[in-house]
């Protein structure tokens, strides 16, 4: 029986890892998840929890996925690179092409990216890259954004929390006044690292309005289905709502395009949502092309292919590339951050 790790550091991670368990699963593998103190323990019955590094060294995975930027160098097992969003940017924009000596493997979403992975896979020698799809998405198919006749429009609002691009603080005011003047539903869903005095403002919204809530799940799949519009900035989300081939309108977006209704002046809000409610067809059209390319697969087998680049990887390439970086600096943090060292005490926890 195969064994492998799922590395959390943020609660975004169980919708993505959750489809790869349920195929580990089918094959008749075990997992187990490791979960650092930064994300909480939102684990189901079934799911296997290992709260100690000597519990994960005593495991002993063959592989480790990982959604976020990092992992633990002295796990055991192939670190793999499966990504905490749909990265949709062109060319070599923000920390998505970044190789920071941790990985193995880096598991891309559509021929949009692979190109630059495989590039840098030759510069650097020490990973493979492989066009797997996200696995986050086999969880949401099949896609069904049937709603019952004469519903309200839903309004879903999912910002960026990074400061000088985000839009909540800009356009509170402006989603109250439309909270009140129109008969909309709004739903508030956040990204877990957005400022909390931010958070408490649209709170004090959901608890103020009948037709505005605040939803703190983390499986947005169930609130995309439920929503007719997303609104939101630069956030990444925009496109995992764009793959339920509905429309988004951003504010101030670093790559404004056909497949978005991009406004810049907070008075435009509600003419702009008026539009994208109305869904015209080449809007919906330039959706369509642009998430052909963002993301392809809609076979649900995106799971599937990352565990079969894990073996491709474990038979052809493991022990034979070039070592990785020592980056010294960046595994002694970690270290010093878990007690874990190759000398003195071996485990903070035993």
């Amino acid at each position: 029986m195969k064994r492998y790790l799922f590395f959390v550091s943020l609660s975004y991670s169980y919708t993505i890892l959750r489809p790869l368990q349920d195929e580990i699963w089918r094959r008749g593998s075990d997992v187990a998840w490791y979960i650092e103190n930064s994300a909480p323990v939102c684990l189901h019955k079934g799911e296997k929890h290992l709260k100690t590094i000597k519990e994960v060294m005593e495991y002993n995975p063959i592989a480790v996925f990982v959604p976020g930027v990092r992992v633990y160098d002295f796990f055991p097992g192939v670190k793999v690179e499966v990504f905490h969003g749909l990265y949709y940017k062109r060319g070599d924009y923000g920390d998505h092409y970044k190789i920071r000596g941790f990985f193995d493997i880096y598991c891309t979403t559509s021929p949009m990216f692979t190109p630059r992975f495989k590039e840098l896979e030759k510069k650097y020698g020490f990973f493979k890259v492989y066009e797997t799809g996200w696995s986050k998405f086999d969880g949401w198919l099949p896609v069904n954004n049937e709603k019952t006749p004469n519903e309200k429009p839903v309004i879903i609002f999912a910002p960026t929390f990074t400061k000088g691009i985000e839009s909540a603080s800009v356009l509170h005011g402006k989603i109250e006044d439309l909270i009140k003047d129109r008969d909309w539903i709004w739903l508030f869903s956040f990204h877990p690292k957005m400022d909390k005095e931010i958070l408490d403002r649209y709170k004090e919204l959901a608890e103020k309005y009948d037709n505005a809530t605040f939803c703190e799940t983390e499986d947005k799949a169930e609130l995309f289905r439920q929503s007719d519009v997303m609104l939101s900035d630069n956030s990444s989300v925009i496109y995992e709502f764009l793959w339920f081939n509905k429309p988004a309108v951003t504010y101030k977006n670093a790559f404004p395009d056909n497949h978005l209704i991009n406004i810049d002046n907070p008075e435009q809000l509600e003419q702009a949502i008026d539009k994208a409610l109305q869904h015209p067809e080449d809007l919906m059209e330039n959706i369509r092309i642009f998430m052909n390319q963002v993301h392809p697969f809609r076979d649900g087998k995106s799971s599937a292919r990352i565990l079969d680049a894990v073996d491709d990887f474990i038979t052809n390439y493991k022990g034979k590339l070039k070592k990785k970086p020592l980056i010294l600096y960046r595994k002694l943090k970690l270290r010093k951050k878990t007690g874990y060292y190759p000398f003195g005490p071996r485990y903070k926890n035993k």
